[in-house]
């Protein structure tokens, strides 16, 4: 019992620090849109973290790089 407490543990421990790596990447996202868009730009909004996370996450799939090395 006193293994399955560790084991999860170690799991909430985990996936708590890739969230927070994850907000923290996005960060200068934000201060990018933030500080350069916004006021290059009419018409646009300032945006949270919550909205640079998803615009990460976004861009992350959208621009996934997809070369795979051959083999000699």
């Amino acid at each position: 019992m006193k293994d399955a407490i560790v084991a999860l543990g170690a799991i909430v421990a985990s996936i708590a620090t890739l969230l927070f790596l994850s907000f923290l990447l996005a960060w200068p996202v934000m201060e990018l849109w933030n500080q350069c868009l916004v006021p290059a730009v009419e018409g646009t909004r300032e945006i949270g973290w919550l909205q640079a996370w998803g615009l990460q996450f976004l861009f992350a799939l959208l621009f996934k790089s997809t070369l795979t090395k051959k083999e000699a």
